[in-house]
C-alpha cells in the first residue's frame, strides 16, 4: 500500500539541502552495496536513462511501457530522407498533418485540431515560436506517442502527446555527414548536416548536431468569393526563401554510479525574405484593389539551454532540470496595393522578445520490489514583449493599444505517480497532477486584463498480460485531461483583415482579437487497447477510445461594434460555446511478409487505420463535428532490401478522406481529401557509404479548402507538387 503523500514527499528536504552539492561527483557504493542495491531497486514504468547497446528496443520499449506508447527509432525516422519533421510523423498510427504536402505543418493526433496534442522536446513543453519544423530529422533519436495523459508528461493531453527526443549521448564514436538537394518545380534546396559523438575521457561523453539549409519555393492558390452582394477571385502566389542554422547537443559527466549531470543546449538562426503577389478580379461590387505584392524581411532566433542533474539520496532518486529559453523575433513587411477602389501601402514592422523558464523537480521513492512512487514539482513562466507598428498610406493604425504591447504567463505543476508491477502478467499506474495557470498582459482599449485557471487530473493506466511469455497485451486507461488557452487567444492584439483594414469587411475575411475570458477545456476519456507483439519486431494492435470534452473553445466570427473601427466589423474571436464528444478506433498492423509465409520475399509491410467520430452538442447537425477532424486515415507501407543488390526500396500510401464540419449555426469549413505517395530507394556504395533518392507526394492532388459564413462562401485550391531529394550520407 503506497504511503501518504506528504511521506512520500518528506525526501524533499533531503534533496533541497543536496542541490548546493550537486556538481561534486559522489564516490560509488562498494561493489556488493551496489549489487544489492541494483537487485532492490525498482523498475519505473515511464522514463529509464540507458544508453548504448544496453537500451531496450523500440519493440521492448512500447511492450513494457505501462501507458500506451508508440515508438519510433532512428531506422524509421531516416526512411525516407525527409526535409521536415512534419513529414516523419504524418506516417505513424493516428497522426494527421494540416497544410500542403512537403511544406510542413503542425502534426495532430486523433484528427483533433491545434491544441489538443501535447507537443514535447526532450520531455519539456515547446518554447513559444517554435515548432516541430525547427528541428531536422538527423537531429532526433527517436518520436514517442503518448495515447493518454500521464502525471509525470502532463496533462495537457486530450489527443495525446508526442515527445521528440534528440539524439543521446554516445559512448561509441559517431560521426556522420548527410548532404542532401531537393528538387520542387526548378527550386533547388541544399541541406548539409553533421552529427558528432563518443567520449571525452572516462566520465564524459557528448553528441553534437548541426545543420545548415537554403530553401526556396513557390505556393499557388485561387480562391472564389461569393455572396448575395459579393463576387471575387483572387490568384496569389507565394515566393518562400528561407535560410538557417540548426544546431544542437548533449553533454553529460558521469558523476558515479546511478549519478550524471547533462547539458542540452539548441540554437536556431533563420531568416526568410520571401514575396506575396496577387490580382483580384470582381464581378459584383467594387474591388478594394486589383494587384497587390506584399515583401517580407523576417528573422528569427532562439537560443535554450536545458540542465538535468540525476543524484543518489540514499535509496531515492532525485532529477533536478532546470531550463531558459530566449527568442527574438522580427518583421518588416510592405503591401502595396494599385488598381480598384481603395488601393493602398501598408506597412507593418514587428520586434517580439519571448523569455521562458521553468524548473523541475521530481523524487523517485521505491516502494519495495517493482514498486516506484514518482512525486514533482514544476515551475515555469514566459514574459513577451512585442512592439508593433502598423500605417496605413503613411497614416498609423490601431493606435490606441499603443506601440508596446507585453503579456506573461506563469504555471505550477505538482504530481505523484505511483508505478507498480503488481505480477509479471499486470502493472498498474496511478496518478495524480494539478496544474495552475495565470496570465497577465494589454488587451482591447489597452486595458490590463488577466485570466486564471487550476486544474487537478486524476489518471489511471494499466497493462495485463495473459500470458508468461508478455506477447498478448489488454490496456486499460481512465483519463482527465485538459487544453489550456494560448497567450495569444486570451490576449491579443487585433489582426485587421488583409483586405478590408478599414471601414466594413466581409464576413470571410474578418479581423481576429483574443478573448481574456476563455476557460480551460476539461475531457474525461477512456482507452481500451489489445496489443499481439509478433516475432521480429512485428505488432497487431487495436485501440479504442473516447473523450468527453466541457467548454470547447471554438473560433467564432461574428459582427461587432469594435473601438478600432467606427463601423461594424466583422471579428474571428475564440469561445467556450458548450461541451462536445469525440471518439474512434485505430488500427495498426507491422509484420514480415515471410513470417506469415515462408515463400513469399522478406518484405517489411507497416500498415495502420484510424477511424474518428465527434459530434458538438451545442451546434445543430449534420456534420457538427471537432474542427479539422476527419473522418479517418489510413497509411500503407512496405520495404524490401534486393538479396543480390545493395538496395533497399519502399513506398508508402496516406489517405485522409475530405470532410464537412459545421462549426455553428451559419458557419461551415470544408476540406477535400489528401493522398501522398511517397517513395524511395537506398544504394549502399561500401560500408559507411549510402545514397538516398526520395520522391514526395507522387500524382499529386490540389489542396482544397471552403468555407461558409452569413451566406459567404469562399473556395480556394492550392496547387500540390511533387518533391524529389537526393542524399549522400557517410558515417567517417
Amino acid at each position: 500500500m503506497s504511503p501518504p503523500l506528504s511521506q512520500s514527499l518528506r525526501p524533499w528536504l533531503l534533496a533541497c539541502a543536496a542541490s548546493t552539492a550537486a556538481a561534486q561527483p559522489v564516490p560509488p557504493p562498494p561493489a556488493a552495496a551496489a549489487s544489492a542495491s541494483a537487485a532492490s531497486a525498482p523498475v519505473p514504468a515511464q522514463r529509464v536513462e540507458v544508453t548504448g547497446s544496453n537500451r531496450r528496443s523500440d519493440a521492448d520499449e512500447r511492450r513494457q511501457s505501462t501507458a500506451a506508447k508508440v515508438v519510433v527509432g532512428r531506422e524509421e525516422i531516416e526512411r525516407f530522407g525527409d526535409a521536415n519533421v512534419s513529414d516523419v510523423l504524418r506516417r505513424l498510427p493516428g497522426v494527421t498533418v494540416q497544410g500542403s504536402p512537403g511544406r510542413g505543418g503542425t502534426p495532430r493526433m486523433r484528427g483533433l485540431g491545434s491544441g489538443y496534442t501535447q507537443i514535447l522536446v526532450d520531455g519539456e513543453p515547446l518554447p513559444a515560436g517554435f515548432s516541430v519544423d525547427s528541428l531536422s530529422p538527423e537531429q532526433l533519436q527517436r518520436i514517442e506517442l503518448l495515447r493518454g495523459p500521464t502525471a509525470e508528461t502532463g496533462a495537457r493531453a486530450i489527443a495525446g502527446t508526442i515527445n521528440i527526443v534528440t539524439r543521446e549521448n554516445q559512448r561509441q564514436p559517431l560521426n556522420d555527414w548527410r548532404l542532401t538537394s531537393a528538387f520542387d518545380e526548378g527550386q533547388v534546396s541544399p541541406t548539409v548536416a553533421w552529427t558528432r559523438g563518443g567520449k571525452l575521457g572516462e566520465a564524459f561523453d557528448y553528441t553534437a548536431s548541426l545543420s545548415v539549409y537554403a530553401r526556396e519555393e513557390d505556393t499557388r492558390s485561387s480562391t472564389r468569393t461569393v455572396s448575395p452582394t459579393l463576387e471575387q477571385q483572387a490568384q496569389q502566389v507565394l515566393h518562400d526563401r528561407r535560410k538557417g542554422l540548426r544546431g544542437s547537443g548533449r553533454l553529460r559527466w558521469r558523476l558515479g554510479e546511478g549519478e550524471s549531470l547533462t547539458l542540452t543546449p539548441y540554437l536556431l538562426l533563420a531568416d526568410a525574405t520571401p514575396f506575396r503577389a496577387g490580382t483580384l478580379q470582381q464581378t459584383l461590387g467594387a474591388a478594394p484593389y486589383e494587384r497587390f505584392r506584399t515583401d517580407f524581411d523576417n528573422g528569427f532566433q532562439l537560443r535554450r539551454l536545458n540542465a538535468q542533474l540525476n543524484r543518489r539520496l540514499g535509496e531515492h532518486r532525485l532529477e533536478w532540470r532546470v531550463g531558459g529559453t530566449q527568442a527574438q523575433w522580427s518583421s518588416d513587411t510592405l503591401r502595396a496595393e494599385s488598381g480598384g477602389a481603395s488601393p493602398g501601402l501598408r506597412t507593418d514592422a514587428t520586434r517580439t522578445d519571448s523569455d521562458d523558464a521553468s524548473t523541475t523537480l521530481k523524487l523517485s521513492t521505491p516502494l519495495g520490489e517493482r514498486h516506484n512512487l514518482v512525486s514533482g514539482l514544476e515551475l515555469a513562466g514566459q514574459q513577451r514583449d512585442e512592439r508593433r507598428a502598423t500605417t496605413l498610406d503613411g497614416l498609423p493604425v490601431l493606435d490606441e493599444f499603443g506601440d508596446n504591447l507585453s503579456a506573461s504567463s506563469r504555471r505550477w505543476a505538482v504530481y505523484v505517480q505511483d508505478e507498480w508491477s503488481v505480477s509479471p502478467q499486470l502493472d498498474l499506474q496511478l496518478g495524480l497532477r494539478g496544474e495552475g495557470i495565470r496570465t497577465e498582459g494589454s488587451g482591447e482599449g489597452g486595458a490590463r486584463v488577466r485570466n486564471s485557471s487550476t486544474v487537478w487530473t486524476p489518471l489511471l493506466h494499466g497493462v495485463w498480460r495473459p500470458d508468461a511469455q508478455r506477447k498478448d497485451q489488454v490496456r486499460l486507461s481512465l483519463t482527465r485531461s485538459y487544453r489550456a488557452p494560448t497567450l495569444q487567444n486570451l490576449i491579443g492584439r487585433p489582426a485587421l483583415s488583409t483586405l478590408y483594414p478599414t471601414g466594413a469587411n466581409e464576413p470571410t475575411s474578418p479581423d481576429r482579437a483574443g478573448n481574456p475570458d476563455l476557460r480551460p477545456e476539461i475531457a474525461t476519456g477512456i482507452d481500451l487497447a489489445f496489443e499481439r507483439h509478433l516475432a521480429g519486431g512485428g505488432l497487431l494492435s487495436a485501440n479504442l477510445f473516447h473523450r468527453q470534452i466541457r467548454d470547447l473553445m471554438r473560433t467564432v466570427t461574428t459582427l461587432e461594434t469594435v473601438s478600432w473601427s467606427t463601423e461594424p466589423r466583422w471579428v474571428a474571436r475564440p469561445r467556450n460555446i458548450g461541451d462536445a464528444t469525440t471518439s474512434g478506433v485505430e488500427l495498426e498492423a507491422r509484420f514480415k511478409l515471410d513470417a506469415l509465409w515462408a515463400p513469399a520475399p522478406a518484405v517489411d509491410v507497416r500498415s495502420n487505420l484510424s477511424l474518428f467520430r465527434s459530434r458538438v452538442k451545442s451546434v445543430p447537425g449534420p456534420d457538427n463535428r471537432l474542427d479539422q477532424q476527419p473522418g479517418a486515415t489510413l497509411n500503407l507501407g512496405a520495404d524490401y532490401r534486393l538479396t543480390d543488390w545493395p538496395l533497399t526500396l519502399g513506398a508508402t500510401l496516406n489517405l485522409t478522406p475530405g470532410y464537412d464540419a459545421r462549426l455553428s449555426e451559419d458557419q461551415f469549413a470544408t476540406q477535400n481529401r489528401k493522398r501522398v505517395i511517397d517513395a524511395y530507394a537506398l544504394w549502399r556504395v561500401r560500408p559507411g557509404l549510402q545514397l538516398r533518392v526520395s520522391a514526395s507526394n507522387l500524382a499529386p492532388l490540389d489542396d482544397i479548402t471552403g468555407s461558409v459564413v452569413a451566406q459567404e462562401q469562399s473556395r480556394t485550391v492550392s496547387p500540390s507538387t511533387m518533391n524529389w531529394q537526393l542524399q549522400l550520407e557517410m558515417k567517417l
